[in-house]
């Protein structure tokens, strides 16, 4: 990091907790992307240690009148501002038990709640302080959520897609789950068309991230269906179902996205083609 925001946080729970054991998920996410810092949250957290506190900060509204939040999972705790970031991650950790509204003292800074207002109440539930305790209670049904990513079944066939997360190695995540492949006609041996879809591109928070790539064309390219980057010789596209059982687009020992330049919130179509053979 360039800076020490992270340490701040870390400062604070480990000065109220000395015994806490601090897992970081991941400072990389573009500034300000709350979808691609939620999908992010929601992929990891069913790995991470059991009834752990997860605290998330990607808050660009952030000494606004935006909520501060502690929910209480079925299976964990989760902090953060109330702008869709936590959602999807406690569905995956069973559902929404309870939620409050963290106070926000008016002498505390307006721009750095990760350090004055979430971490103290991530310190605070792993110290053993009840949820009803950090504020007021909260109805989880008028809690913000992000709207559904792009996904449907294709009119006569495939698969319309948008793109949702692009990881480290350049591997492009779609919004439908693995199983929408086979309904889709889509099984591995067999070819696809790809191609950009001229909705264009789904609005979203944050900087787009840059692309040295060729553009993938309305008119599309042919790419392989597979179930590993090993289904295709090197440098070849291939259509998979990534570790957290999302369609993906990968190249093998290359980078998709800069491959196609595919961001987060392109919206794709994939197409199966005969002969079923690779």
């Amino acid at each position: 990091m360039a800076d020490g925001f992270v340490a701040a946080c870390h400062g604070v729970i480990l000065r109220a907790v000395p015994t806490a054991r601090i897992l970081d998920i991941t400072h990389l996410v573009p500034a300000g992307d709350v979808r691609r810092a939620a999908t992010v949250l929601a992929q990891t957290v069913p790995a991470l240690p059991p009834a752990a506190v997860h605290l998330a900060v990607v808050d660009p509204g952030v000494g606004t009148a935006r909520r501060a939040l502690a929910l209480r999972a079925a299976h964990g705790w989760l902090v953060g501002p109330d702008n869709g970031l936590l959602i999807a991650a406690a569905d995956r950790l069973g559902g929404i038990v309870a939620a409050v509204v963290l106070p926000v003292a008016p002498d505390v800074p307006a721009t750095f709640h990760g350090r004055d207002v979430f971490a103290p109440a991530a310190a605070a539930l792993l110290g053993g302080r009840a949820l009803p305790d950090l504020g007021e209670p909260c109805d989880p049904a008028i809690l913000v959520r992000l709207p559904p990513a792009y996904a449907r079944l294709g009119p006569a066939g495939g698969l319309d897609a948008e793109v949702v997360l692009v990881d480290g190695f350049g591997n492009v995540q779609l919004a439908a789950e693995g199983g929408c492949l086979a309904e889709a006609g889509l099984v591995p041996g067999t070819r696809a068309l790809l191609r950009r879809l001229p909705a264009g591109r789904t609005p979203r928070t944050g900087p787009a991230p840059s692309t040295s790539g060729q553009r993938l064309s309305e008119a599309g390219r042919l790419v392989a269906v597979g179930t590993t980057f090993g289904s295709v010789p090197s440098g070849e596209v291939l259509v998979y179902v990534d570790a957290a059982a999302m369609v993906a687009i990968a190249v093998r020992d290359g980078d998709a996205a800069s491959r196609l330049a595919l961001v987060p919130g392109d919206r794709l179509a994939l197409r199966p083609l005969d002969p079923p053979d690779l």
